[in-house]
């Protein structure tokens, strides 16, 4: 995305935001299930995959890595693998735009493939660090170039024959924790990864749907996960819920504008991804979970929410790992909200499609949120009862779409408009986050 094609966004003062709706699929889940289904014998059909960009280049890079990978006229994807270890030598570089997620995952396919891939993705993404995945994996047997800085392009040489390691993760991340288990799928013996405190488990879950041979137990107050290699996988049917962080922004936009009443449907409720919403809850949010049940082995409900005087909490650092893409917008529900709101454990958003921490403090400060921040903590003081952030700035977005969403939402309770300085970015993972948030009465326009 060039800087002369930028596409500034302002949202206004709004109020009533009202109806049901449903987000996106979970980016998490459709982009596994794209590559699950790579690694199968057989036809995986996929049921409400994200057709966003981020998805859509992790489907890309499946195809061509040698799967077959369509969608039909009905709006479901088919995926024809090629079996565990079956990837093909692709003949050019695998673009994986601005998906972190995706480009790390991959990594860890091909580091026990004996093929050479070339990995890269868009301007944010060639700045973003890639040597804690790089890491294990060249203890795997993987060979790495990458360029200065251990960023993108790189070029993966995937090992003749995977080693089996016992990796304990120096730092909470489950895209690192997932890159492994999947290099472990093509490797000899068991490979273990111990987390010492519990990241999202999609990989996990998924895993065992498809009949890999996974173990997980309890490690101290973490887990260790145990996977054994050379077992095929066999084909599952998958239906993608809806996306909890992309709930998030509708999600605090009718806490946070006044008489607000939304339902979001067929959430995926999995304990690892709800951080959020036990933190909005604590700060005294009117959150309520109705039709709990179960799709594709992750828990869903359907998320009611009303307008809410909010409150100033002290968030625990060890709720980080279930919540780490959602701080942008609690930071947003924290200007709104009565007090301090304290939040601890940030290493990992600085790390993220930009810097978010520094991000989100520069966006708060632009829109006059008093704030303290640290070098992994933040501090924001809310405006209290009867009163709203005052507004008024500019958010340079450093092209991260939770950013500019964040602040959009800041700008539907604020006294005078938020702009931001782009919003291309948000089709990586929201591409109907206008048309929804207009059909719920929120003022977002062009700038």
């Amino acid at each position: 995305m060039s800087d002369d094609a930028k596409s500034p966004l302002t949202s206004r003062h709004s109020t009533g935001l009202t109806g049901r709706i449903r987000v996106p699929g979970d980016k998490s889940i459709s982009h596994r299930a794209l590559m699950l289904g790579a690694l199968t014998v057989g036809e995986t059909v996929i049921e409400g995959l994200l057709e966003a960009e981020d998805v859509l280049a992790t489907a890309a890079a499946m195809q061509a890595l040698g799967a077959q990978v369509a969608r039909d006229e009905t709006g479901q994807w088919r995926v024809h693998g090629v079996g565990v270890g079956g990837f093909s030598q692709p003949s050019s570089p695998l673009d994986f735009g601005n998906s972190g997620t995706g480009v790390r995952l991959c990594m860890g396919l091909i580091a026990t493939t004996p093929i050479e891939a070339v990995l890269t993705g868009d301007a944010s993404l060639r700045k973003r660090p890639m040597g804690r995945v790089v890491l294990p994996l060249e203890q795997m047997g993987a060979r790495f170039t990458s360029s200065e800085g251990g960023r993108l392009p790189a070029t993966v040489t995937g090992a003749q024959r995977g080693i089996p390691i016992t990796y304990t993760l120096p730092v909470a991340s489950a895209q690192v924790k997932s890159a492994i288990l999947l290099a472990a799928l093509n490797t000899p013996g068991e490979t273990t990864v111990i987390e010492a405190v519990p990241t999202r488990d999609h990989t996990e879950r998924m895993l065992q749907a498809f009949g890999a041979d996974i173990a997980t137990q309890p490690e101290g107050n973490g887990r260790r996960i145990t996977v054994r290699g050379y077992k095929e996988l066999t084909p599952q049917p998958i239906t993608v819920p809806a996306d909890p962080s992309s709930a998030a922004f509708p999600l605090v936009a009718a806490l946070i504008t006044e008489g607000s009443h939304i339902v979001l449907e067929n959430v995926m409720l999995n304990p690892t991804r709800t951080g959020l919403v036990q933190t909005l809850v604590e700060m005294g949010g009117d959150v309520q979970i109705h039709n709990e049940r179960s799709a594709g082995g992750e828990p869903v409900g359907d998320i009611e929410v009303r307008s809410s005087r909010l409150k100033g909490v002290s968030v625990p650092p060890e709720r980080a790992a279930s919540m780490i893409d959602e701080y942008p917008i609690l930071a947003i529900a924290a200007a709104c909200a009565e007090g301090r709101t304290e939040m601890k454990g940030l290493d990992e958003l600085k790390v993220k499609e930009s810097d978010r921490l520094a991000a989100i403090v520069a966006g708060l400060a632009a829109n006059g949120v008093p704030h303290e921040v640290g070098d992994n903590w933040l501090v924001v003081e809310g405006s209290g009862p009867g009163d709203r952030p005052r507004g008024g700035g500019l958010v340079e977005t450093h092209m991260d779409h939770r950013i500019a969403m964040a602040f959009l939402t800041l700008g539907l309770a604020a006294r005078e408009p938020v702009v931001v300085d782009d919003g291309r970015m948000i089709a990586t993972s929201f591409p109907s986050f206008m048309s929804l948030m207009r059909g719920l009465g929120a003022t977002i326009a062009e700038a």
